[in-house]
This record gives C-alpha cells, structure tokens and sequence, in this order.
C-alpha cells in the first residue's frame, strides 16, 4: 500500500477480529469531535490506542494526570480506569483509533509495555504510524482463528514498536550509556548474553556506579531488567514457534529447565507449560 498522508473517516473494519489471543473490535477514524468532558469522565471497559493525527489538545484521569497532546502523539486508554480527553478550543482535530482487549493486551500491560502510569506516547512521524495501522487494518484480513491471530500479532508488534519509540525519545544526548546498555542487556549477542557487569564495562561504568545510575532512571535493577527481557523473548518464542522448554532455556541463558521454569513464573505468573497451553488457546 503506498504511503498515505490522507486519512479516511469511518469505520476501518467491516466485523471485529476476534481470536482466543484476544479481540480488536473497533479501528477507524474521525475528525473534530467534542471529546469527553472531563467533569463526567468515562470507563471505556476495554482498551484504547488513539493516534492523534492533527490538532492540539488536552488528557485527564482517575490518577489526577492532567497531560497535553499533540500530532504524533498517542493516547492509551485502559479497561478500568476513569479518563477524558479532547482538543483544545479550537475543536480541529483528527484522530485513528483501535479498541481492544484480551490476554495477548494483559500481557503487555503486565510486562510494562503498557503502563497506566505512561498514557501519553510522543512519537512524532504521524505518517509513518497511521501507514502501520493502515497495513494492519484497511485491508480485511479474512476471518478464521489463525489469521486473526495473526491480525492481532501484528497489532501487538506495532503497540511494542511504539512504546519502544517513546522510551527512545526519553533519553536525552547525556543518556547515550543508557540507551546502549538497555539495548545490550535486552538482546543476545552472537555469544548469547551478556551479563549486567559485562555491559558495564562495555559502556565505560563501573558496575557498582552502573547498576545504582540504572535502577535510577529505569526504575528496576539491570539483572531485573535482564530477567524480564529475556522472559519476555522467551514468550515470543513460545507463541511462534514449538521448540521445547530445554531449548528455550538454553537460548535464553538458563543453566537448566528448572531454573528457565522458576524464573518464568515469577515474571509472568504461570509456567512456560501453562503459557504454551494458554497462547495456543488449548
């Protein structure tokens, strides 16, 4: 599909795309609207991912966050929490929309990926993020369970890439260590992963400096850190492919299946066994 700088209002889904992973029942797009008045805020009862596409305008809570938007920005809804936002009092606006919700969504916000506590997202390039939503959604995709998990795979794909987008833009030109050790300890290298004292050195600190300035401005140890990511791709794994727990624990640094099992479950709250059942809907 060519990229698009236009945006077409309506509806972008002809039937919700429902799969056992989760449900995205509403995408499209609207211009100008009133918003919601923030003396009656609203429980939206799922969640909500709004791109704004032009305009100015303001984001209130339950959690007393009062934030600005703009273009570029993102706004996230979450399932139970009371919220309102609309444009400024000029009332031109565009905005894209897709609401959603199910376990493949509570996953996200249980990873952090999704985060009450974060429910703006300045991305910027408006039109390179309504182009994925566009791949994603104006082209049916065809009913079914596999292609509906697909729909959704690609969805949450697009929600990881954008929060990745917003953490990245976080870092100021100071935070250039930061952004190199995250990405260290968050992927494997050709020689598996490395070790938080190891992306310490890498990265000029000493650990003991390392792990106090990293806890600081991420909130979580570097070894925490570590452990969630590599959790986190080990999931990944589990949802797309079949390979067994011993493997699983071999590409992700786990010195045995007990270890990999024991840690899995203090992150995500199941074993990998009852994960694997769960994702493939069995």
């Amino acid at each position: 599909m060519p990229h698009s700088t236009s945006v077409r209002y309506g509806s972008w889904l002809k039937a919700p795309v429902r799969s056992q992973l989760g449900t995205i029942s509403l995408v499209g797009s609207i211009k100008d609207t009133r918003g919601i008045n923030p003396q009656s805020m609203r429980i939206l009862g799922s969640y909500a991912l709004i791109l704004i596409r032009s305009g100015k305008g303001r984001y209130q809570d339950a959690n007393g966050r009062d934030l600005s938007f703009k273009a570029g920005d993102v706004i996230l809804v979450f399932p139970d929490l009371p919220h309102a936002y609309g444009p400024n009092a000029s009332r031109k606006w565009e905005q894209i929309y897709t609401v959603f919700n199910g376990p493949q969504f509570e996953l996200l916000q249980g990873a952090g990926i999704l985060n009450p506590a974060n429910p703006i997202w300045s991305l910027g390039a408006v039109d390179h993020w309504q182009h994925r939503l566009e791949e994603i959604f104006q082209v049916s995709p065809p009913q079914g369970e596999l292609s509906s998990a697909r729909t959704l795979g690609r969805f949450s794909a697009l929600l990881s890439d954008m929060a990745a987008t917003q953490a990245e833009t976080k870092l100021s030109p100071g935070d250039a260590w930061l952004g190199e050790s995250m990405h260290l300890l968050a992927e494997p290298s050709s020689q598996g992963w490395l070790t938080p004292q190891e992306a310490a050195q890498r990265v000029g600190l000493s650990y003991e400096n390392f792990r106090k300035l990293f806890a600081k401005r991420v909130g979580e140890s570097p070894g925490a850190f570590q452990k969630r990511r590599r959790i986190e791709h080990a999931c990944a794994m589990i949802y797309q492919s079949s390979r067994s727990l011993k493997d699983l624990a071999d590409e992700h640094g786990f010195c045995d299946v007990f270890h990999f099992s024991k840690v899995f479950s203090q992150v995500m709250g199941e074993s990998p066994s009852a994960y694997r059942k769960r994702v493939n809907g069995s």
